[in-house]
C-alpha cells in the first residue's frame, strides 16, 4: 500500500513537473505572438516594418532573423495605461484578452492560463480527478474559456467542486453500503464528457455573433447555465438521497426499492436537488452568465424537471437487455440536453429571450 501511495505520489509530481515545463514553454511562445513573429512559423506580413519579405519557398535564413530583430526593434515599444511592458510585450492588451469577459479568447491564451491553473491546483484536483479525467478537464477548461471567457470557466468549476463536496457527504457510510461512486469519487474522462457535452455545445454557440438554429447568444448562455445546473440538480439528488434518503421508491411504479436503484427517489434526494439546481443558477447569475432573477427561476426549474425526467429514463433504459450501450453517462449527457431544451425553450416562450 504504501509503495503504491508513493508510486501515485511520483506520477502526481511528474505531472506537475511536465505542466510546469509546458508553461514556460507557452510564455515563449505568447512573447513571439506579441512580437508578430515566431521562428517555427512564417513571418506575418502586418507585423513588418521594414522590408522584408516573407520566403515562401524554403526555411528561414539566418540573415532573415537579423532583419527581423532590426526591423522589430525599429517599432515603437508599447505601454499600456498601467505601465507594464515586458519588451514587445504588451502585459496589458494580453491581459484584457485573456481575461476578457466577452469570451472569445485566442486558443493559446486559453490554454497558458488553465496549463497554468491545472498546476496550481493539481494536488486539489487529482483528488478529485482521475489521470486522464484530469487531461480531459483541461481541454475541457481550456475549450470553455476560449468560448466563454474566465465567467464560464469559473461556472463549470463551481459546479465541479459543489459536486464534489455533496458527493464527499457520508461517503464512509455509502462505500460499505455499495452505494458511493466508484474511484473514490474521483471522476473519468467518462463522466466528464456526460456531464459537459451539452454544455460546451452551448458555450460555443453562444460565442457566435449570430444566432444559431433561430437561437440567439442570451439563449445558449441560459442554456449552459441550465445544463450544468442540471447535472449538479442530479448529483445533489443521487447523493443525498443516498445518505439520508429514508424511504425510496421506484419513479415509475412508486414501489419501494433499495437506496441507489435506478430511478429510485426519495424526498430528501428531490429536495436536495432544488437546492443543488437553484444553487448552481445562482451562480451563473452573479457572474452575469444569465442576467435576471426570472431566468434564474427558469433554469432551476428546467433543472428540476430534468433530474426526475432522468430517473424516469434511468429506470426503463438502464440495465435493460439489449440496451447495454445506455450507460450511465449517456443518460448524464440526455439529463443535461433536456434540461437545456427546456430552460431555452422557456426563455424563448416566456421571457421573450433571443
Amino acid at each position: 500500500a504504501n509503495q503504491q501511495s508513493e508510486r501515485s505520489t511520483m506520477k502526481q509530481a511528474s505531472l506537475r513537473a511536465r505542466f510546469g515545463n509546458l508553461i514556460v514553454l507557452l510564455c515563449c511562445l505568447v512573447h513571439k505572438e506579441a512580437q508578430g513573429f515566431s521562428p517555427t512559423a512564417p513571418l506575418r506580413s502586418q507585423v513588418m516594418a521594414g522590408p522584408v519579405e516573407r520566403n515562401s519557398l524554403g526555411p528561414w535564413e539566418p540573415s532573415q532573423f537579423d532583419e527581423i530583430k532590426k526591423a522589430t526593434s525599429r517599432r515603437e515599444n508599447p505601454s499600456t495605461s498601467l505601465g507594464l511592458s515586458v519588451g514587445a510585450l504588451d502585459v496589458g492588451a494580453l491581459a484584457v484578452s485573456v481575461f476578457s469577459s466577452s469570451g472569445n479568447v485566442p486558443l493559446i491564451q486559453a490554454f497558458g492560463v488553465n496549463a497554468a491553473l491545472f498546476t496550481t491546483l493539481s494536488q486539489k484536483l487529482f483528488t478529485m480527478l482521475t489521470p486522464t479525467g484530469f487531461a480531459h478537464s483541461l481541454a475541457l477548461g481550456t475549450m470553455l474559456w476560449s468560448t466563454l471567457g474566465w465567467k464560464g470557466w469559473v461556472f463549470c468549476v463551481s459546479y465541479l467542486f459543489l459536486g464534489q463536496i455533496v458527493t464527499k457527504v457520508r461517503f464512509e457510510e455509502k462505500q460499505k453500503a455499495g452505494l458511493a461512486e466508484g474511484r473514490g469519487g474521483r471522476r473519468g474522462p467518462e463522466n466528464v464528457w456526460g456531464s459537459a457535452a451539452t454544455g460546451l455545445v452551448c458555450a460555443a454557440c453562444a460565442a457566435q455573433d449570430v444566432g444559431v438554429l433561430g437561437f440567439g447568444p442570451k439563449l445558449f448562455l441560459l442554456g449552459y447555465v441550465a445544463s450544468l445546473a442540471t447535472k449538479l440538480s442530479d448529483t445533489f439528488a443521487s447523493e443525498i438521497g443516498k445518505a439520508y434518503g429514508k424511504t425510496t421508491f421506484l419513479i415509475t411504479t412508486l414501489e419501494r426499492v433499495e437506496p441507489g436503484t435506478e430511478g429510485a427517489v426519495s424526498v430528501e434526494g428531490t429536495a436536495a436537488s432544488v437546492v443543488g439546481g437553484l444553487a448552481l443558477s445562482i451562480i451563473g447569475y452573479s457572474l452575469g452568465l444569465v442576467h435576471t432573477i426570472p431566468a434564474v427561476a427558469v433554469s432551476t426549474f428546467a433543472a428540476f424537471v430534468a433530474t426526475n425526467i432522468e430517473s424516469l429514463l434511468g429506470a426503463t433504459l438502464q440495465e435493460k437487455e439489449g440496451l447495454e450501450w445506455i450507460t450511465n453517462e449517456v443518460i448524464n449527457f440526455l439529463n443535461t440536453l433536456i434540461g437545456a431544451m427546456i430552460a431555452m425553450t422557456m426563455g424563448a416562450m416566456l421571457l421573450g429571450m433571443a
